[in-house]
């Protein structure tokens, strides 16, 4: 039964990845027909163009890349494109670049300033055409005068650690960057901007996707602010990062482009994929191959192990009383959670989650937990998650494994390595947060 349903959820998994192929998206989205470019609803004339660019970052940004190179063939003059190590694609037309993720490196600083560089070079009567996907923050790393690329790995580092959500994390990266948070929109204009974005936040806010270098941005140096004092890292940050954040704060520094700047008047943002798109295919996936299914949430967020004993009470439920799905049954859910890391070891926040609800459910037969990162990678580790089953503390104490240290230390990955229970996808090469499976037998 075991092997069965860790299948059931690989099953399970595969269709939801596939509903949000990047390459499909774009393609279902844009069109041409003659000189006539439709992307969204809006057409666009492109006889009236007098170059094509091509430029984006992100997980699935090389595939998106790609599709459009496909659509678009040899209109397109020039391009660069930044996405993680192992996630490219076969593009002839632009200059694919591999870079850090999550936190910037070399690399990514390279990769901004050339695109930032070829955004310079745009006029009133260029079309740009943007790929952003989840990653995009990260693989953009082109800091603000006086900050260095280490000064804001170092921050960085510090945002992931302390447990701050990714729209907290995000809003001190707009203000630490000159393309985030409708930086690289100002670099483009005056030309045609439009990008094609695939969401990786809860609520598909556009402002937080990769930073939101396209469109206004809602976040102030004030909130930066409010971040760094509510996580008590203000005085662990490097000193030019600190004093950057103040002086803008004070007003002594521009802030970054607001709602009604005419800079956003020529710029069309469209979400061509979404988590709720993985969910609902996983959900008819599951109910095909005989599970009472159900979407939980695409909304879910907080601490990891306190996110973890809600899902685990809810599968007893089920267990217990059939509610809200009698079994066998298949609860699903998505978003992102967050660990604050108190340990020493290795994992992501989706390992942990299965090891915490491991713990929570040991010796309710039937209980069985999946989780995943839509990308293929979960935190700094070749996993993309991790399954786990009623009697996985049972199984771990039989080979000398303490399932309560390895979580007490962040070690998920090295303990689901022993139980042979993590999960390994590879690159998916698209990325719509993470997707949960609860399963009852």
């Amino acid at each position: 039964m075991r092997d069965t349903v860790k299948q059931d959820c690989v099953t399970i998994l595969r269709a939801g990845i596939e509903a949000v192929d990047p390459s499909a998206a774009v393609k279902k989205s844009v069109s041409v027909t003659g000189d006539r470019l439709q992307i969204g609803g809006q057409d666009y004339n492109l006889s009236h163009c007098r170059n094509i660019f091509l430029i984006g970052a992100g997980k699935a940004s090389a595939v998106m890349a790609l599709a459009i190179e496909e659509i678009l063939a040899d209109r397109i003059s020039d391009g660069v494109v930044i996405t993680k190590y192992g996630h490219i694609s076969d593009c002839r037309k632009i200059t694919l670049v591999e870079a850090g993720h999550p936190v910037p490196d070399e690399a990514g600083f390279r990769g901004a300033q050339s695109l930032a560089q070829m955004a310079a070079r745009c006029g009133e009567d260029d079309l740009v055409l943007c790929m952003i996907s989840g990653g995009g923050s990260a693989l953009l790393p082109l800091p603000v005068t006086g900050v260095s690329l280490e000064e804001k790995q170092e921050t960085t580092k510090l945002l992931l650690n302390c447990g701050a959500a990714i729209h907290e994390i995000n809003a001190v990266r707009k203000h630490l960057s000159q393309i985030k948070g409708g930086g690289l929109a100002h670099m483009v204009y005056p030309a045609t901007l439009i990008s094609l974005i695939l969401s990786d936040v809860i609520g598909n806010d556009l402002d937080v996707i990769a930073s939101g270098p396209t469109v206004p941005d809602r976040s102030t140096f004030g909130d930066c602010v409010d971040i760094l004092k509510r996580y008590n890292i203000s005085s662990s940050i490097p000193d030019s990062v600190r004093t950057h954040l103040l002086e803008g704060a004070s007003g002594k520094r521009r802030e970054t482009p607001k709602p009604g700047d005419p800079i956003f008047k020529k710029t069309q943002n469209l979400i061509i994929g979404s988590s709720i798109q993985c969910l609902e295919a996983a959900e008819r996936k599951a109910r095909e191959i005989g599970y009472n299914s159900l979407v939980l949430s695409s909304f879910v967020e907080g601490e990891t192990r306190e996110v973890a004993k809600v899902h685990s009470a809810v599968l007893k439920e089920v267990i217990s009383f059939g509610r809200p799905v009698p079994r066998p049954a298949c609860l699903i859910s998505g978003g992102e959670t967050t660990v604050t890391i108190v340990g020493g070891g290795k994992g992501g926040r989706n390992q942990e989650f299965v090891l915490s609800c491991g713990i929570d459910l040991a010796g309710w037969r039937g209980a069985h937990v999946f989780s995943v990162g839509t990308d293929g990678t979960d935190g700094p580790t070749d996993a993309a998650g991790a399954y786990a089953d009623w009697r996985m503390v049972e199984r771990a104490q039989e080979l000398g494994l303490d399932a309560h240290d390895y979580l007490k230390r962040n070690d998920s990955y090295h303990f689901f390595k022993g139980l042979n229970d993590l999960i390994m996808t590879g690159p998916t090469k698209t990325n719509v947060m993470d997707l949960r499976l609860l399963i009852a037998t």
